[in-house]
């Protein structure tokens, strides 16, 4: 797949766009495979018994897959979510940050769909799974019919 925005411009498009997430989300890595974002883990991630909300983790999936596919289509602000599933499937590591490894499976004119795996980093077991379906919006050419 042809990346059209890499690592720096996603993280400078988050901080513009998206300034409540600058500094928790971070844009790792961006391949032709896929993405790899970071969820910098602090006090208001953690539920009590010191691990990560589910909300938190959700979060993490989301902007990484969002990441994944603005990086083939370029800065497109207003792409959405239309359809999300996450398993849990065991407790984070305490103290320790969250990456989310995600792959586009399927980008089309319309829908988008991707994966992602979260970890505990440093540790090879996956905390969580999460797959989106993103609507993308025309283009403005395709919205005025020109």
């Amino acid at each position: 797949m042809t990346i059209m925005m890499d690592k720096d411009a996603l993280n400078a498009f988050l901080a513009r766009d998206f300034p409540q997430v600058a500094g928790q989300y971070l844009v790792e890595a961006v391949s032709g495979s896929g993405l790899t974002a970071r969820l910098r883990v602090a006090d208001d991630h953690l539920r009590p018994g010191g691990t990560v909300s589910g909300p938190s983790m959700f979060a993490l999936a989301d902007l990484a897959i969002y990441c994944a596919i603005l990086a083939r289509i370029g800065p497109v602000g207003l792409a959405v979510t239309t359809n999300a599933s996450i398993d849990f499937m065991r407790k984070p590591a305490a103290g320790r940050d969250l990456l989310a490894e995600c792959r586009v499976l399927k980008l089309g004119r319309v829908l988008a769909v991707a994966e992602a795996l979260i970890f505990s980093e440093g540790q090879g077991d996956p905390v969580a799974r999460c797959s989106m379906t993103y609507s993308i919006p025309p283009k403005s050419s395709e919205i005025r019919g020109v």
